[in-house]
């Protein structure tokens, strides 16, 4: 499935670089969707790929939990309503995998599956995010977006009975999170192409303890909050 989706990105992009290049960097280009940003309220979608990690706070000074990060990819929708000629408010919802795997170094764990996790999580992503941009120049506009989101973890099995010493690991189902990144609007003779790249910091703790105290797994954590790397594709 990834290396269909990441097939599809691939094509979208060239596809447009070859077609609109010479349009968008002319020294006198064809000024495309003359009349876009006059629009109320638009729609869209976006393509793209992300990179999960945990940050962990700990109650004593012991070797931390080590997070190995792979590649995730999103995918969802774009709602955008014009407030001002440079800023305007955006929901996009949207579904994001990812995957990270935890290694503890905890002298209790011997056994190497026990110092071993693989989190697996599948987010319902719900930001509302402000983008202020900056005056359109031909066909590009940089602009900045920050905003607040709700994650909606669909793998968190918080409603286990089961812990890590049934190599069960749980988090909560339901974070909140800061975004801020920024990326640039092309327009094309047909829709606007908008790559970005944005971080993403929980703001919650999402770690589930286990049901001993002194867990080698938990019961060392302060808290556990997730941060990540966006890079969106985004057509409307």
């Amino acid at each position: 499935m990834k290396n269909i989706f990441a097939l599809i990105l691939l094509t979208s992009v060239l596809h447009i670089q070859a077609q609109f290049k010479n349009r968008m960097f002319a020294k006198d280009p064809i000024i495309n969707l003359e009349n876009w940003d006059k629009s109320r309220l638009t729609w869209g979608y976006f393509l793209g790929f992300n990179s999960y990690d945990f940050k962990f706070d700990y109650k004593e000074d012991t070797p931390d939990i080590l997070v190995d990060k792979t590649t995730g990819f999103n995918v969802g929708l774009v709602g955008d309503l014009r407030l001002h000629e440079h800023f305007n408010l955006r929901f996009e919802p949207g579904l994001y995998y990812t995957q990270r795997l935890l290694n503890y170094a905890n002298p209790e764990l011997t056994k190497p599956l026990d110092k071993r996790r693989e989190v697996n999580s599948t987010y319902i992503h719900l930001p509302l995010l402000l983008k202020i941009s900056s005056k359109r120049t031909g066909n590009i506009k940089p602009y900045l977006v920050g905003g607040v989101s709700t994650d909606l973890n669909l793998a968190s099995n918080s409603q286990s009975k089961d812990d890590n010493e049934e190599k069960r690991f749980r988090m909560l189902k339901w974070t909140n999170n800061y975004e801020l990144g920024f990326g640039i609007d092309f327009y094309t003779p047909y829709f606007k192409f908008s790559p970005s790249i944005r971080g993403v910091f929980g703001l919650k703790d999402e770690l589930i303890r286990d049901n001993n105290p002194e867990s080698p797994w938990t019961g060392n954590v302060e808290a556990m909050r997730s941060r990540a790397v966006f890079i969106n594709f985004t057509f409307q």
